[in-house]
C-alpha cells in the first residue's frame, strides 16, 4: 500500500484523510520537518508515498491524478506531491535539506514560517506563513453561459475542430487597492469543453479543494506583496518550479464587471469563467492561496532534475487557502464542477477519428466506468477485446450468411471493448507495461485474424481464394503503418521543424468541417473496422477486401504524399536519436550491415532513399517478371541487400530518409505475397500469410519499444532471424530450390513462420513483462 504523510495536523472538518484512503494510501500525520524525515524513512524504499499539506482543498480527481498515476517518477499539483521509487532519494535529500533550512532560519531571526517546530503546513500557523496577495479565480456558478472577454483570442492549444471550446484560463492576483492587478494566461485552453462548463456536483467532494485557479495559474505559492502592494507573480511562480512562459503572459487589468477565467497549473487546461460582478470583487481580495512547503518541495525535485509531472487539471480545483475566506471560495469552487464528470471527459482521447468520437465514445466511457466499479482492469477487457474478436473471425470463417452477419455485429463489439481499455486506464489510471504490450499487440492480431476467418469464409462459401487480397490487404496496412512511424520518429524533435504545408494544414485546421474529412480519409482503425464490419455483413469477402484495398491504398497515397511534401519543404535539422531510431526500423541483419561497413559513406542527402527504392523496385519487378521457380528472383533479392546496406552505410539524418523502413517493408513483404501468388502451390498463400504476420509482429515490437525509449530488440535477435534483406534472400532461394517439389514450398514457409514467431514472441514477452518495460500508452489520438 502507498503512503500519504500529511505535513501537519489536519484542518478541522476536513475530509482530506478520508479521500486519501479511497484513493488507496495509509495516511501518516508528521508535526514538522523532522517528523517528516522520520515518517519518509518509515516507509519501505520500493513504495510510493505521498506528502500533502493538510489545509489541501480540492476534487479528489485532482489528487488521484497527482498521486496515483504510475507512468511518472514524480507528479504534483499545489499542496500535494508524490514520487515513486527512483525519486524517493531526491525527496529525502530535499526534505532533509528544507529542515535544515527552517532550522537556520529561525537561529538566525527569520521569517517565522521557518520556525524548527513549525509543522511543514498547519492551521495554526496559516498567519504567519503567508501574506495574501494571491486571489482565486471566480467560482464557475453559470459555467455553461461563459464567454471570453471581448476581443480575445483562443488560447494557443485551442482546437476549433471538435466542438469543445473552453476560455482562456487566467489566475487574478491581488494588487493595488482598486482594482485587481492582473491575469495570468493559462495555456492549452481548448480542453476546457462545454461539457465540462456544464458540470455540476450534487454534493461537495469530501476533501474539498481550491480553486483551479490557485494552482500554478495564480502562480504557485502565496505570492509576497512588495512595498507597493503588488503581486510578483514571477518571482513566486519560479520559486515554485512553474515555468516562466506559464507567467509570461499577462493580459491587462481585470475590472469589475470584466469577464475573469479560472485558470490551472502551467500548461494545464483551462476553465471556463463568468462576469465578475463589481459587488464581488471586494469578497476576492479577501481570499488568499497560502504558502505549502510541500510546494517547495516539488521545485527542489525540478532542481535536482526530477522529471516532475504536473498534471492538466482543466476545471478541477487543487490549492491550499492561507484562511477561512480562501477556504469557502476554495469550497464553493469545488461545488461547482462535477469531477465525476471531468474524470469521465478526461477518459477520452482529445484526438481521435470521426467513427470513434461520435459513435463509440458517447457511450464507451460510460462502460468503462462501469468495468471500473466491478474492479476490472483494462488488461482484462483488452482480452475480452481480443476473444470478441477471434470469434468474430470463426463466425467469419463458417462461411455462411449469418456467420457473415454475426462476424459484423462482434467485430463492432471487440472494437467498442479495445476503446473501452484504453477509457478505462486513464479513468482509473491503471497504466502498466505489460497493458502497453496488450494494447499495442492486439489490434494488429485482431484484424489480421479477421483477415484470415474472411479467407477461410470464402473458400468454405463457394470456393473463392481470397488469399492473396488478404496478405494485400495485410502488407499494405502494416507499410502504412511504418510509414507513421517512421515520419514521426524522424521529426518530432527536429529543430526548425515548419513548412509551408505544415502551416496550411494549421490553417486548415481552423474550419472544423476539414478536421474531420483529413481525419476520415486517412480511413483510422474506427472508420476501417466499420467498413469492414458493413461489408461482412452485406456483401462478400472479396468486395470486402477489394473496397479495403482502395480505401487504405488511397490513404497511404495522401498520407505520403503529404509527408514528402513537408520534407521536402521544411528546413529541419534531424537528430542523432531520430538516426537511431530509423536505422533500428530498418530492421538491417548481417547481410546489410557486411555491405554498409565497406560502403563509403555517401553525401548526398537522398543517397539512403534512392538506394533503397531502387532496391525494393528491382526485387519486386524481378520476381513478377522471372515468376515461380526462377533463379532470377534470387540475383534480385541479393542485389537488393547490396543497395539495402548502401542505403544505412551513414546516418539517416536526410530530409526523406524516413521512408527507407517502409521500402525495406515494402520489399519483403511484396517478395513473400508475389511469390506465393505465383507459385500456385496448395497452402502457399496462408503460409506466406502466417510468415508476413510473424514478421510484422517483430516490426510492431521494434516499434513500441522505441517510442518507450528503450531502443530496438537485442541485436543478437535481429541477426539471427536474418533481418529483412537476409529474410528475403532466404524465401526466393526456398521458391527456387523447392517449386519441383509438391507442397515442398509451402513446408519451407510455414517453418520458417514457425521459427520466427518463436523467436520473437519469446524475446518480446520477456521484455514486456520484465520490470524494465515502458508503460507506453497511445494518448495521441492519431489513427491506427
Amino acid at each position: 500500500m502507498s503512503t500519504a504523510i500529511l505535513t501537519g495536523a489536519p484542518v478541522a472538518g476536513s475530509s482530506l484523510e478520508g479521500d486519501l484512503r479511497s484513493l488507496g494510501f495509509a495516511v501518516r500525520t508528521a508535526t514538522d520537518a523532522a517528523g517528516v524525515t522520520a515518517e519518509l524513512a518509515a516507509v519501505p524504499a520500493h513504495e510510493r508515498v505521498a506528502l500533502v499539506d493538510p489545509r489541501f482543498v480540492g476534487h479528489v480527481h485532482a489528487l488521484r491524478l497527482a498521486l496515483t498515476d504510475p507512468r511518472f517518477p514524480a507528479a504534483t499539483v499545489r499542496g500535494a506531491l508524490s514520487v515513486q521509487a527512483e525519486a524517493r532519494t531526491a525527496l529525502a535529500r530535499a526534505v532533509t535539506a528544507a529542515a535544515a533550512t527552517a532550522r537556520a532560519a529561525g537561529s538566525e531571526g527569520g521569517t517565522p514560517t521557518a520556525a524548527p517546530a513549525q509543522p511543514l503546513g498547519s492551521a495554526e500557523s496559516l498567519e504567519r506563513e503567508a501574506a495574501p496577495i494571491a486571489v482565486p479565480a471566480t467560482v464557475p456558478e453559470r459555467a455553461a453561459e461563459a464567454q471570453p472577454p471581448a476581443g480575445s483570442a483562443p488560447g494557443p492549444g485551442a482546437d476549433d475542430s471538435g466542438g469543445d471550446a473552453g476560455a482562456p484560463g487566467a489566475a487574478v492576483a491581488s494588487g493595488a487597492a482598486d482594482r485587481v492587478d492582473a491575469a495570468v494566461h493559462a495555456p492549452d485552453a481548448a480542453h476546457a469543453s462545454g461539457e465540462y462548463a456544464e458540470s455540476r456536483s450534487r454534493t461537495r467532494p469530501s476533501g474539498a479543494a481550491t480553486a483551479a485557479s490557485t494552482t500554478a495559474g495564480a502562480v504557485g505559492w502565496a505570492t509576497r506583496a512588495d512595498a507597493a502592494g503588488t503581486a510578483a507573480p514571477d518571482r513566486a511562480a519560479a520559486a515554485a518550479g512553474v515555468h516562466a512562459d506559464a507567467v509570461a503572459s499577462h493580459r491587462p487589468a481585470t475590472r469589475a464587471g470584466e469577464t475573469v477565467a479560472a485558470g490551472n497549473s502551467a500548461g494545464g487546461l483551462a476553465a471556463p469563467s463568468r462576469a465578475v460582478a463589481p459587488s464581488e470583487v471586494a469578497a476576492m481580495r479577501g481570499a488568499a492561496d497560502g504558502h505549502s512547503r510541500v510546494d517547495d518541495l516539488a521545485a527542489a525535485l525540478d532542481a535536482e532534475g526530477v522529471p516532475v509531472h504536473r498534471p492538466e487539471l482543466g476545471v478541477l480545483v487543487a490549492a491550499v487557502p492561507a484562511d477561512a475566506a480562501a477556504r469557502a471560495a476554495a469550497g464553493d469552487a469545488v461545488d461547482a464542477v462535477d469531477d465525476e464528470r471531468v474524470r469521465l471527459r478526461s477518459a477520452v482521447k482529445s484526438r481521435d477519428g470521426f467513427f470513434t468520437t461520435f459513435c463509440i465514445s458517447p457511450y464507451s466511457r460510460y462502460i468503462a466506468r462501469w468495468c471500473a466499479r466491478r474492479g476490472l482492469t483494462p488488461n482484462q477487457v483488452t482480452t475480452a477485446s481480443l476473444l470478441t474478436a477471434l470469434i468474430a473471425a470463426a463466425c467469419a470463417a463458417t462461411g455462411t450468411r449469418p456467420g457473415f452477419v454475426s462476424a459484423g455485429v462482434l467485430l463492432i463489439a471487440s472494437f467498442v471493448l479495445d476503446c473501452t481499455d484504453g477509457q478505462l486506464a486513464r479513468y482509473s489510471l491503471q497504466y502498466s507495461t505489460l497493458g502497453a504490450w496488450l494494447d499495442a499487440t492486439f489490434d494488429r492480431a485482431k484484424e489480421y485474424a479477421y483477415y484470415a476467418g474472411l479467407a477461410l469464409g470464402a473458400a468454405r462459401a463457394d470456393g473463392d481464394d481470397v488469399w492473396a487480397l488478404a496478405l494485400g490487404a495485410m502488407v499494405l496496412q502494416t507499410c502504412r503503418h511504418v510509414v507513421d512511424f517512421a515520419f514521426n520518429e524522424a521529426n518530432h524533435d527536429a529543430t526548425g521543424n515548419t513548412s509551408p504545408t505544415a502551416a496550411l494544414s494549421g490553417r486548415l485546421d481552423s474550419v472544423g468541417w476539414t478536421v474531420w474529412v483529413r481525419r476520415m480519409i486517412v480511413l483510422p482503425i474506427g472508420e476501417r473496422w466499420a467498413m469492414i464490419a458493413v461489408l461482412t455483413a452485406l456483401t462478400t469477402p472479396r468486395i470486402t477486401f477489394y473496397a479495403l484495398l482502395i480505401g487504405c491504398a488511397l490513404a497511404a497515397c495522401y498520407t505520403t504524399a503529404g509527408r514528402v511534401l513537408r520534407s521536402l519543404t521544411r528546413r529541419a535539422e534531424r537528430t542523432d536519436r531520430a538516426a537511431r531510431a530509423l536505422a533500428e526500423l530498418t530492421d538491417s541483419g548481417p547481410l546489410a550491415e557486411l555491405v554498409a561497413k565497406a560502403a563509403p559513406r555517401g553525401t548526398s542527402s537522398y543517397l539512403a532513399p534512392l538506394s533503397a527504392a531502387l532496391g525494393t523496385a528491382a526485387v519486386l519487378a524481378g520476381t513478377a517478371a522471372a515468376g515461380f521457380g526462377s533463379w532470377v528472383p534470387v540475383g534480385c533479392a541479393v542485389l537488393y541487400a547490396v543497395l539495402a546496406g548502401v542505403a544505412v552505410a551513414a546516418p539517416l539524418q536526410g530530409p526523406l530518409d524516413w521512408l527507407v523502413p517502409p521500402l525495406f517493408r515494402a520489399a519483403e513483404y511484396g517478395t513473400i505475397l508475389i511469390l506465393a501468388a505465383c507459385s500456385e502451390v496448395n497452402g502457399a498463400l496462408p503460409a506466406a500469410f502466417g510468415l508476413v504476420a510473424a514478421v510484422a509482429y517483430h516490426h510492431y515490437d521494434t516499434v513500441y519499444r522505441i517510442r518507450g525509449g528503450t531502443g530496438a530488440p537485442p541485436h543478437r535477435l535481429v541477426r539471427a532471424i536474418g533481418g529483412h534483406e537476409g529474410r528475403t534472400v532466404a524465401v526466393t532461394a526456398a521458391a527456387a530450390l523447392l517449386h519441383h517439389q509438391n507442397q515442398g514450398f509451402t513446408i519451407a514457409l510455414t517453418a520458417l513462420a514457425a521459427v520466427l514467431a518463436l523467436a520473437v514472441l519469446i524475446e518480446s514477452i520477456r521484455f514486456w513483462v520484465s520490470s524494465g518495460a515502458p508503460a507506453v500508452h497511445d494518448e495521441s489520438g492519431e489513427p491506427a
